[in-house]
This record gives C-alpha cells, sequence and structure tokens, in this order.
C-alpha cells in the first residue's frame, strides 16, 4: 500500500476491515455513486492514452441492440419504432428496451448483498452499495447509486484483454457459454504470462468467452426459445471464488466486462460466493455483460498487443440500474 494513499481501494485484500464492503463517500454523494470508478483519475487516463493510442484504429464493444431476440429471465425485448414527422418528410424512432437483453454494465443499483441480522428479529434483508435500501432505489424522486454518475464522468482508461475463448480453442478446450463451464484464476494467469500482459492499478478488464460468437453463429432458433425459457439457465463464466476475488481487489481493476451473460458462472455452484454481490453491492465495480468482443479478439491478434484505450459512456439517466456500454477500443 502506497505510504501516501488515503483510499481504501489500495488496502490489500487481506488487511481489508471488512472484504465485503468497501463503501465510500457520503450517502446521495457523487463519491458514492462513483464506486471504484473514482480511481480512474485525469493522470491514470492521461497515462492510458499516452501509452495506448498508437494507431488509432479502432472497435466498438456493443453487440447489436436486439439481441439477445429471445428474452430470457421473462425480461422484455428490443422493440424499435420509426415514426414518421411533417407528412414523412423527416423520421424519428422510439426505443423501447432493456439493456440487460444486450451489451450493458450492470449499474450499483443492479444487485444487493444480504445483511445478516441486521433486523430485530435477525432475519436477512439486502442492501445495495452503500447501504442503499430497495426503497430507496423504488423511489423514483432518489437517484442515490444511480448510472448518472458514471454517465458524467464516463469510464475511460486502459483495457486488458484475456482471450480465454482463443486460448481454450488452441487446446483442444471444448465447451458451451450456456453451461457451467468455468474459467479458472489459473487459466486467466496463464493467458496474461502468455500474453505478456502486466495489469496496472486502473485497468478495465476484458474476459471473451466466446458467447456472443455462439449465440449469432452456432445456436438454433429452437435452442435460443429452450435457453430463453429454461427455468434454471447456465452461463458459462469466470468461477467465483475467493481467490478471484483477492486476485480482482489487489490487481486494482477499476471495471470487469466480458461476452458472457453473467460474467461469472451462474447459477453460482455455492450461494454464498456471488462474484456480484462483493463487486457491485460491495465494492462499487461495474459489471459488463454481453460486451461483443470478436472484432476486439481478431484485432488483438492482428496486432499483437491486448492492451488499449477504452472509452465508455453510459446514458446519462438519474437513478438508471443499467446502461447500454457505448463502448471504444482504440489502438
Amino acid at each position: 500500500m502506497p505510504a501516501s494513499s488515503n483510499s481504501p481501494f489500495d488496502v490489500p485484500f487481506d488487511e481489508l476491515p471488512d472484504r465485503k464492503r468497501v463503501w465510500v463517500g457520503k450517502p446521495d454523494s457523487a463519491e458514492e455513486g462513483l464506486g471504484k470508478l473514482a480511481i480512474l483519475t485525469p493522470e491514470t487516463v492521461l497515462r492510458a492514452a499516452t501509452s495506448e493510442i498508437r494507431t488509432g484504429r479502432r472497435v466498438t464493444l456493443g453487440w447489436d441492440l436486439t439481441k439477445l431476440e429471445v428474452a430470457g429471465f421473462d425480461r422484455q425485448p428490443c422493440e424499435h419504432k420509426i415514426v414518421p414527422l411533417l407528412n414523412g418528410f423527416a423520421f424519428d424512432d422510439i426505443y423501447t428496451f432493456n439493456p440487460q437483453q444486450s451489451s450493458q454494465w450492470d449499474g450499483l443499483r443492479h444487485f444487493s448483498q444480504p445483511v445478516l441480522g441486521a433486523t430485530e428479529d435477525s432475519t436477512t434483508r439486502r442492501v445495495f452499495y452503500g447501504g442503499t435500501t430497495d426503497a430507496e432505489i423504488l423511489d423514483r424522486s432518489n437517484t442515490r447509486i444511480g448510472m448518472q454518475h458514471w454517465a458524467r464522468q464516463g469510464i475511460a482508461g486502459r483495457g486488458v484483454l484475456i482471450d480465454y475463448a482463443s486460448w481454450a480453442e488452441k487446446r483442444g478446450i471444448s465447451y458451451s457459454t450456456f453451461s457451467l463451464h468455468e474459467v479458472k484464476l489459473e487459466d486467466i494467469k496463464a493467458i496474461a504470462a502468455e500474453s505478456r500482459i502486466l495489469f496496472q492499478k486502473g485497468d478495465v478488464l476484458f474476459i471473451r468467452i466466446g458467447m456472443t460468437k455462439e449465440w449469432d453463429e452456432r445456436m438454433s432458433s429452437q435452442q435460443k426459445e429452450a435457453y430463453a425459457t429454461s427455468d434454471v439457465p447456465q452461463h458459462a463464466g469466470v468461477e467465483a471464488s475467493e481467490e478471484v476475488l483477492r486476485w480482482i481487489w489487489d490487481c486494482g481493476f477499476a471495471a470487469v466486462a466480458g461476452d458472457a451473460i453473467s460474467w461469472e458462472v451462474y447459477p453460482p455452484k455455492n450461494p454464498n460466493m456471488f462474484l456480484h454481490e462483493y463487486l457491485l453491492a460491495g465494492w462499487g465495480i461495474p459489471i459488463g455483460e454481453m460486451f461483443d468482443l470478436e472484432e476486439l479478439s481478431r484485432m488483438c491478434k492482428e496486432l499483437e498487443r491486448w492492451t488499449f484505450f477504452v472509452a465508455s459512456a453510459p446514458l446519462n439517466m438519474p437513478g438508471g440500474v443499467s446502461s447500454p456500454p457505448n463502448c471504444m477500443a482504440i489502438f
């Protein structure tokens, strides 16, 4: 831990007073609303831009808004209407969509964590980052920890790609991204070593498992419908373990993202170890899901580099729960 740092985000994982809750800022403050994005200081962003933007080549990371075209979890599919104005001299369009149906950032209002014995009858209640309650979120006049805080500053810095799908393919490891297949921490570290990646504080971590490619190129309409209507859908992703949490924390990532539907394996194999509860409700770390990383993977291979500058502008919705990422990688 740097001697000059007073930030709780610089405390090593094993020295955290409460590993499940690192809450910063006063309730309803911008500092609280940023969560761990606060480590993306102007100096950090400038350093990333200076080191990573070398060619001007760029890739956007947003999957089609129409995906998943077969909505799961009883979510509403995207609707897009084109409406005429001035007797057809001009047109507008109207979007109706749930950001969770395609590429999106999970905001701090998306997922809560349990607080055991916090009530008089010792029952378990749940709170969101900073101790925000569900009543506060449902109160539309209350915008605490809403998406507007991320939108006003944006998410920008150095992005790092762990291309697990390509690594597994080279080794003959076969899996479906609609299974309980785990991306092990040891494999992530092996890929980073092979790719000569040295992680830095403030990095935005991307992990590609190939979900969007499987959905677009390999799944039939019947398979998509079966997934969407299943009572027990399965999502491949990062293993949920204390070792993964320690690694994420001590690497100093500002955000994590990937092309998986849940980023981590879902359902969690251990109900008491659900990364969403730590990353979102505990540490204020954005989780990006269903990003389209196919072209990013191709460009990284072509340029033989797996780091880049990344910029994301979430929707400026006061009190927003999630948002399309509007994300671009620049090399």
